[in-house]
């Protein structure tokens, strides 16, 4: 095989088939409402509950996949220039609101989630980042990503997404700062304490190249929707059977906004449930077609991925109870109070 051959071969090959197929990804993307209706159509699904069931699980199912894999590819390629060492040597030594509200920002942009949480709670605390620092990053990392931010603009509209990017943000910064400020790291369990960790300063981090960017965007792939597309499709299912079965009257009495219970009620519910952002969507889009309030249908969904029950049997590890606790506490304080606050102005 020539040189120009091989060229072809390696170079122009991916190029053209990547182009191809986003091409036809985005012409499925444009036509998915059209493709729904000729598949129920075409199952002759009867009219009425099931085949609006089916109509939102066959146009929901690949809309939220293919701007999952979208979203997660180019954010695979962004956070390689975000590492634990990195991140890391940015907040050891902040102090007070600034370090707080400089952690909450990383947050969302860093590759964490709450299955991360006790090793980056070790590497943060045995660095010299502050506990309350450290916990602002605990508690945006998985509470307010980009990948969530992004879904909800396409879902409903930058109003809602920069609305939940806002609320997430001030609970992280907010709790944070609170917990900082009680001085608690009595209460950190004493094991943690003795760890040292042998980080590297961010200045001698290798360079990449970019296509080993290229690389870390589509190990992303691999990695994230290769393990959440299960979840995702379970949670656009129960959405599906909410916006096909379940009456608006119903949901209205109970996630309604004139129910002051209704937010409490949802954090209550979110609480044991496990799920990231991607899998909750599809539940949140059918709940506020149902005619749930905002602010409550946002509560719904911080409680399950920035206050859930598996986030707290991890923090258990390194936490001892009171400390849990008063996390805990303020964590849901502030997000009841994003839920009252929303359903009173929006």
């Amino acid at each position: 095989m020539n040189r120009a051959a091989r060229l072809v071969r390696k170079v122009w090959v991916p190029r053209v088939s990547l182009f191809l197929l986003l091409a036809a990804a985005l012409g499925l993307f444009l036509r998915l409402k059209e493709v729904a209706d000729w598949l129920v159509g075409a199952l002759n699904v009867p009219p009425g509950p099931w085949a609006e069931a089916s109509r939102f699980f066959l146009y929901e199912a690949p809309k939220v996949l293919l701007l999952l894999v979208g979203v997660v590819f180019v954010v695979g390629i962004l956070r390689s220039w975000f590492t634990p060492e990195s991140t890391r040597a940015l907040l050891a030594g902040r102090r007070e609101f600034a370090g707080n509200v400089l952690a909450a920002l990383l947050g969302v942009v860093t590759p964490f989630c709450s299955c991360s949480a006790v090793p980056l709670f070790i590497g943060f605390v045995t660095s010299g980042v502050p506990l309350g620092v450290t916990f602002s990053f605990l508690i945006s990392a998985p509470m307010v990503n980009e990948v969530a931010l992004v879904l909800l603009w396409g879902l409903f509209g930058w109003r809602v997404a920069l609305l939940y990017m806002a609320t997430g943000l001030a609970v992280a910064v907010l709790a944070g700062w609170v917990i900082g400020r009680l001085g608690l790291e009595r209460w950190v369990e004493a094991w943690v304490l003795q760890v040292r960790t042998g980080e590297r300063e961010a200045d001698q981090l290798p360079r990449l190249t970019w296509p080993e960017r290229l690389a870390l965007g589509r190990a992303a792939l691999r990695e994230i929707v290769g393990k959440v597309w299960p979840w995702v499709l379970a949670g656009i299912a129960v959405g599906a059977g909410i916006h096909g079965h379940v009456p608006a009257d119903l949901l209205a009495t109970f996630m309604g906004r004139e129910a002051w219970w209704s937010v409490p009620l949802a954090v209550l519910v979110g609480i044991p449930m496990y799920s990231n952002a991607a899998g909750i969507l599809p539940v949140v889009q059918a709940l506020l077609e149902k005619g749930a309030a905002l602010g409550t249908v946002l509560a719904f969904m911080m409680a399950v991925i920035g206050l859930s029950l598996p986030e707290m049997i991890i923090l258990r590890k390194v936490l001892r109870l009171p400390l849990l606790f008063t996390f805990a506490g303020v964590v849901g304080t502030g997000i009841l109070l994003v839920g009252w606050l929303t359903n009173a102005l929006w």
